[in-house]
């Protein structure tokens, strides 16, 4: 029996629920199950390549704690996840119009491109949906 995709919903910039969102899409990806990650609201703010480490995450109250000890970042799980397995990240096309933004903006070589919370709820229906 197939394992069915995972399908996230990445909203929020909070860095608890970003770091919690790269373990699970990575791990999934790593062991042979298809990740499908949809970028929107907040949290694409976190993938603009001209910020780095600590700047993405603002004021999230694990943030400091986390960067003190050096854990992994979310953006470089991503990275590694989508290396690894199969893993595709699509940004909200309202959330970029809204920012008045570029895929040229977003962390080079992350984002399989732009995509409608429609369609991809549609593509979801075939797995199974976590929201963060």
């Amino acid at each position: 029996m197939t394992t069915p995709p995972l399908y996230i919903i990445l909203s929020s910039l909070d860095r608890d629920k970003m770091q919690l969102a790269s373990m699970i899409a990575s791990v999934g990806a790593v062991s042979d199950r298809a990740v499908h990650i949809f970028v929107s609201m907040g949290a694409i703010k976190a993938f603009d390549k001209t910020l780095s480490g600590n700047e993405r995450y603002g004021d999230s109250p694990m943030n400091a704690v986390f960067c003190e000890r050096n854990a992994p970042d979310p953006i470089e799980m991503f990275t590694q996840g989508k290396m690894l397995g199969d893993m595709t990240l699509w940004a909200c096309s309202m959330v970029l119009d809204v920012l008045e933004w570029g895929e040229d903006r977003l962390v080079e070589g992350l984002f399989d491109g732009q995509m409608g919370l429609t369609k991809f709820l549609s593509d979801a229906e075939s797995g199974q949906l976590l929201t963060f």
